[in-house]
């Protein structure tokens, strides 16, 4: 078994069709795949990425390579890079998934109605799902695998930059699909980067993509919702805050702080913005700002925090709003839980937003009353990630109210149906 080969295609309509028509096919078949059969199929591909690093990793080295040559920035790169750890990394993820209860099937609700009808509401498979992704590799992975758990299809559509990992990575996954006696085609990378793939993707392959997930930039996302014709879980960007709010320990706020914006600054958990409540402002803005500085991290604040050191630029209105995705960090002086919560709605993107404290109440308030996917108490926005929820993986983070919120796992990838039993009954 190979890699997908790209090619050039003469008619890209012809080609996504097809590939919309063998997902939709495969896609009958997973729906009724046994549990046993599908985790068969995750573990061997998990094997396969780990006897296949070798050839993984330096297709994902010529990626790289290009990419730098055409002059992307550091952030991107980091986004693209796979190492022997992060290879792992995604592997253990798919094992994961594996072992997780399955979803298809389960009864998630039942009730017996006074004229006898016994009625069920049940799990079932979305049925085939389109992925459209930047420069990440593992969203390849992940993506494949957690559509595969639910019984879904996987059409995906990386970054062009990634073109030669995403490959590599599909034939691992297309192998333990293979050698659990399931159809190869429940995952498919579109097999060429032609970017009117895309359109014809958003478009809904006539009709055999039943929902569209977008992964990436402000840019991917704005141009999906736009133009797609088909449901979309997605997150425009995360423009996440960290709240350091009356009674918080100032050594649990570094840690958390420096960890939530500097461990990885492009990944959409990591924290923009920084709020101080005016309430503990003399003892804890200047130790996080110092430590921000002290960590190569640029700062652009208000007029409080500009104050502290002539290193500091000033915020503009556009900074309040912006996913920065590189280390920099907008911080603000705000006056209490009222004023982080005025500033969060007014300038959040309702992805991921933390509040530091010892005050229970002041914590349970802002975890109420924070219209994001994601809040948290005492802990790193970074947090935001499927594996760390227990998913094993995730498609992507979804700010929408409908269906799916925060992490895209397993679960969000399921619908389902009423199953009404009768013993003859007919309507008056």
């Amino acid at each position: 078994m190979t890699a997908v080969a790209e090619f050039l295609a003469d008619d890209v309509t012809t080609t996504m069709r097809a590939v919309g028509e063998k997902a939709r096919a495969a896609s009958r078949t997973l729906a009724l795949a046994p549990a046993a059969a599908k985790k068969v199929a995750l573990l061997a591909a998990a094997r396969r990425l780990r006897e296949n690093e070798p050839s993984i990793l330096a297709a994902n080295t010529a990626d790289v390579a290009a990419a730098r040559a055409s002059g992307v920035a550091d952030s991107f790169i980091d986004r693209l890079t796979l190492t022997p750890s992060r290879l792992a990394s995604v592997a253990d993820g798919i094992e994961v998934v594996a072992g997780l209860p399955d979803p298809v099937g389960e009864t998630i609700a039942s009730w017996v109605r006074p004229n006898g009808l016994s009625i069920e509401r049940v799990r079932t498979p979305l049925g085939v799902i389109g992925v459209i992704y930047e420069s990440r590799p593992n969203v390849t992975a992940d993506a494949g695998a957690l559509a595969l758990k639910a019984g879904n299809a996987a059409i995906l559509r990386g970054g062009t930059d990634s073109f030669r990992s995403s490959a590599a990575i599909v034939a691992a996954l297309r192998e333990g699909l293979a050698e659990a006696g399931l159809p190869e085609d429940g995952v498919q990378l579109v097999p060429t980067r032609d970017r009117a793939a895309v359109g014809e993707m958003l478009a809904g392959l006539d009709g055999n993509i039943d929902v569209i997930v977008p992964r990436g930039g402000k840019g991917l996302v704005a141009r999906v919702q736009a133009e797609a014709r088909v449901p979309v879980f997605a997150h425009l960007d995360g423009n996440n805050h960290v709240f350091v709010a009356e009674g918080a320990d100032l050594d649990m706020a570094r840690d958390i702080l420096l960890n939530a914006k500097m461990r990885r600054t492009g990944v959409c958990g990591a924290a923009e913005t920084l709020l101080v409540d005016r309430a503990v402002a003399a003892t804890h803005l200047a130790p996080l700002v110092f430590a921000l500085i002290e960590a190569g991290c640029e700062i652009r604040g208000d007029a409080e925090t500009r104050r502290l050191d002539p290193r500091v630029k000033p915020a503009t209105e556009d900074d309040w709003r912006t996913e920065f995705l590189d280390a920099i960090i907008a911080v603000r002086v705000v006056d209490g839980l009222d004023g982080a919560l005025a500033h969060i709605e007014a300038y959040g993107s309702h992805h991921t937003d933390a509040i530091v404290t010892a005050d229970q109440a002041l914590a349970e308030r802002f975890l109420r009353e924070v219209d994001s996917a994601i809040v948290l108490h005492n802990a790193s926005t970074q947090f935001a990630d499927g594996g760390e929820f227990g998913f094993g993986a995730e498609i992507g983070i979804a700010t929408g109210r409908l269906h799916a919120r925060g992490p895209v796992g397993v679960e969000q990838l399921t619908s389902f149906n009423y199953r009404v039993r009768g013993k003859g009954q007919t309507r008056p």
